[in-house]
């Protein structure tokens, strides 16, 4: 009897692990660069708000290898040698004069991605316009943005 028990206990427990293992796994909310699957959705909250000449400050990555060949969120593919950005809410193919402040390296790039999405930062870049302001080596620095050129929608 003792025996059946303890069959029946460890069979109850292993389909409570499954189902467990089954429920996490689906109902997991996962980011990616090319969410939300709405392409457009950032630019509705804030993409009229902007103005040529208008400066973004705040702190820029970069992104490269991972990313090389697959398609931004305008759906081009992503060329780590190109001088592009993700933003969240600029319009796809404003132009940006991005700004090192630690060094003053300047460089032109244009909006092709949406992100990043790592909280506080606000622009990332190609591995070409990092490397062009010298951003390789710490990763992550603070940027002034410039507006050039801003796309309508």
């Amino acid at each position: 009897m003792n025996y059946i028990k303890t069959k029946l206990f460890f069979h109850t427990f292993f389909i409570y692990i499954l189902l467990f293992s089954l429920l996490k796994c689906s109902t997991g909310a996962s980011y990616s660069r090319y969410q939300p699957l709405n392409r457009n959705s950032y630019n509705r909250e804030q993409g009229s708000q902007y103005r040529v000449n208008q400066i973004l400050k705040g702190e820029c990555s970069y992104y490269a290898d991972k990313f090389h060949g697959k398609k931004t969120a305008n759906g081009e593919i992503y060329d780590m040698n190109q001088y592009t950005a993700a933003h969240r809410t600029l319009p796809f193919n404003t132009i940006l004069e991005v700004t090192n402040i630690k060094n003053g390296k300047t460089v032109r790039i244009r909006i092709n991605d949406r992100g990043p999405f790592k909280k506080g930062r606000i622009l990332d870049l190609s591995l070409a316009a990092a490397k062009k302001i010298d951003l390789i080596r710490s990763g992550i620095t603070q940027i002034e943005a410039k507006i050039i050129k801003l796309e309508k929608k």
